[in-house]
């Protein structure tokens, strides 16, 4: 037993689950050294709320991974148990055997992976095979459970995830993705079907899969991770801690009442952010950064929120209502610049800016190269190019024409770790024209001045960290501007203006600059000068 019992893996060099691809950007593998750091919070939240009792020490708890990959957390939990139960259980094989019949369980997503995760926590594949490391199992699965599921089908979307029937309506033997903690109408009931009786969990923690791409794109496909933090808290675990993408906090498609829900749950002990692209899973691009929580069944107060970056933890970690606003505010050293905003009551920019097609015209529509031979042409701002259409062909908002406008791409942003810029800068658009949804209308105006003004406004660094608040992917619909201040264009507003205007100290002026570059001395965008050519 000594010799099969291979606890030490995680300190061999290199350890194997350093080393493995991730599957897709959708599906990703918790580095050991990440899953580490959340048992280690893990293990924080349990001593302060047991008297300062080692969970590791505890041989009655137990554990669930409800969406086992790699079976990383199960490995890690294995271990950190072998040496916490060491003088409970002394003998080792009785230990072990315990350890994986009694405390540590988990649900793979699909075969692979359910093959893969009990070779790190068994050290075979099979849980009952001859390189086990536990002889009293009796399948093969052992306490890592995984059998091919259908979705059910409602019309051309299963009813449960959402997945599109005419890409995920797959033959025996292909993978449906259909994971079966979230295809049950109860949860409770499906885990008593797989482990048998009335399974308590007092720790369910996990990297459930981000989102099934049956035809969206990026941040277009729908999130499904949001539908395994719901079911684990139904379980009413003793904690709950899940590795997700941040977009829920600020946006994400779908995640509109998943976001007020989690704010507004007093059981939230601790968000640890990591904004920064690549920051908490090197290599794997997850727009809008990643974090992980930590609820607690017993806790029913303040959140602490801590921000990662480049490693270390950056600002004060400060407890607060998750609720303030409707979205979550990431940045700890924000909170007091907003306030300050907030606290006069002014109209925002939001109401200003319109959804998404302002003219009723999608991305891919284009009109002429130039206006010969149109009755009535109309300049129209589209996807990397101006073109001409005739007036009666722009569907909606027709009284917006002849008005002078500030359009703003809807999509900004680059490949770079770190955004810094948040919004494009403004396109002027005079009286004759219209734009393509590739842009929103930020603003109509009835002469130049206002326009150039309002323009200018949402160049300022201020403007754009208000924007910053609420922005966690490229995409910038009306919503990332409902901070910002509908101010009066009387005069033209600069940084230095509104950050008198607002009292901010030198420390979050210096905040501020911090995270937002200065726009390039050319005031607007070059689509500006293209109206100039046209002619």
């Amino acid at each position: 037993m000594t010799n099969q019992a291979s606890f030490t893996l995680r300190n061999r060099n290199p350890d194997v689950l350093t080393c493995i691809a991730n599957l897709s950007n959708d599906e990703v593998f918790t580095p050991p050294e990440f899953a580490n750091k959340m048992l280690d919070t893990l293990a924080e939240a349990w001593a302060a709320g047991n008297k300062g009792a080692n969970l590791w020490a505890d041989k009655t708890v137990k554990f669930l991974d409800p969406c086992t990959k790699s079976g990383v957390f199960l490995r890690e939990i294995t271990a950190r148990l072998t040496q916490g139960l060491e003088k409970e259980i002394p003998n080792l094989e009785e230990r072990v055997n315990h350890i994986l019949t009694q405390q540590v369980f988990g649900i793979g997503i699909t075969q692979i992976t359910s093959l893969l995760a009990r070779r790190s926590v068994y050290c075979s594949k099979r849980a009952n095979g001859s390189h086990s490391i536990v002889k009293s199992f009796a399948s093969d699965d052992g306490n890592i459970w995984f059998k091919r599921m259908k979705h059910t089908w409602a019309g051309e979307k299963c009813k449960f995830c959402g997945a599109g029937k005419s890409v995920f309506d797959r033959a025996a033997g292909l993978e449906t993705h259909a994971y079966a903690f979230i295809h049950t109408e109860n949860i409770k009931t499906r885990l008593a079907a797989l482990f048998g009786g009335n399974m308590q969990f007092d720790v369910i923690i996990g990297n459930p899969p981000y989102q099934l791409d049956d035809g969206g794109y990026g941040t277009s496909a729908a999130p499904i991770y949001q539908l395994f933090v719901e079911n684990a808290l139904d379980l009413d675990p003793r904690f709950a801690v899940f590795v997700t993408p941040s977009r829920w906090m600020a946006g994400g498609k779908g995640l509109d009442k998943y976001r007020a829900k989690m704010l507004s749950d007093k059981r939230m002990l601790r968000v640890v952010d990591y904004p920064k692209l690549y920051e908490g899973f090197p290599g794997v691009k997850i727009r809008g950064g990643i974090s992980y929580f930590v609820w607690d069944r017993n806790h029913a107060g303040l959140c602490e929120v801590e921000t990662i970056w480049d490693g270390q933890p950056t600002g004060p970690t400060v407890a607060r209502h998750l609720d303030a606003y409707d979205i979550l505010v990431r940045r700890n050293e924000a909170v007091p610049i907003l306030e300050k905003v907030r606290a006069k009551r002014e109209p925002t920019l939001d109401a200003r800016v319109s959804s998404q097609k302002p003219f009723g015209l999608r991305t891919f529509f284009h009109g002429k190269p130039d206006n010969k031979g149109l009755k009535q042409p109309i300049k129209l701002f589209g996807s990397q190019r101006i073109s001409w259409v005739e007036r009666r062909d722009i569907p909606v908002n027709s009284e917006w024409i002849d008005k002078w406008k500030v359009l703003m791409t809807r999509v900004q942003g680059t490949s770079a770790a770190i955004e810094t810029k948040f919004l494009s800068k403004p396109v002027i658009a005079e009286p004759g024209t219209a734009c393509t949804e590739s842009y929103v209308v930020a603003g109509v105006f009835d002469d130049e001045r206002e326009a150039l003004r309002y323009g200018s406004y949402l160049r300022t660094r201020f403007a754009r960290f208000l924007v910053s608040l609420r922005k966690s992917t490229q995409d910038a619909p009306k919503n990332v501007y409902a901070f910002i201040p509908d101010l009066p264009l009387a005069k033209e507003w600069t940084d230095a203006k509104l950050y008198k205007r607002y009292g901010l100290t030198a420390e979050e002026i210096a905040f501020i600059e911090s995270q937002v570059a200065e726009h390039d001395s050319e005031l607007f965008d070059a689509a500006v000068a293209a109206d100039s050519n046209d002619e």
